[in-house]
């Protein structure tokens, strides 16, 4: 059955906010990655990555605020601080002193990560009937998984 966003049980919402903070906290520890790689990249292929990580900053920045937004649209608290979403995040930080290949295979695995967290959320709220929230979730993973064949494109 679906239901709307107040219409959900206390646990239900809880459950999915738990989903969507770290789907919005591996979201932000990409979003900087990708800039950071953005700023650092260096090689033969600097133009194209340059402008593909920007593309990613760009994206996932928005995607943060949508995801971030339908937590507070079910009546749960967003994380906001940054300390908070590097200790939940499975995508690791990092210096940005890396060849451009190694940048890429980072990116892939934090876009790769993101896909399955997203997905995972995308269930705890389709269990719960939360059919909007399960939309955003397929959208999102469905982009994160485009972004994922770009890079391993490049390292075809």
């Amino acid at each position: 059955m679906t239901q709307t966003a107040m219409a959900l049980s206390t646990d239900a919402r809880t459950q999915i906010a738990e989903a969507l903070n770290q789907a919005v906290a591996e979201t932000a520890v990409t979003t900087m990655l990708a800039q950071n790689f953005h700023w650092n990249v260096k090689g033969m292929a600097f133009g194209p990555l340059h402008d593909l990580f920007q593309k990613m900053y760009e994206d996932h920045f928005v995607a943060q605020d949508d995801l971030a937004e339908r937590i507070r649209a079910i009546d749960a608290h967003a994380e906001g601080t940054l300390a908070g979403m590097i200790k939940r995040s499975k995508v690791a930080e990092n210096d940005g002193h890396a060849t451009d290949k190694e940048m890429i295979k980072m990116m892939l695995v934090a876009q790769e990560t993101l896909a399955e967290t997203i997905a995972g959320a995308g269930e705890v709220a389709a269990s719960h009937g939360d059919t909007l929230t399960e939309d955003l979730c397929i959208a999102r993973g469905q982009t994160h998984e485009k972004f994922a064949w770009f890079l391993r494109s490049h390292l075809a």
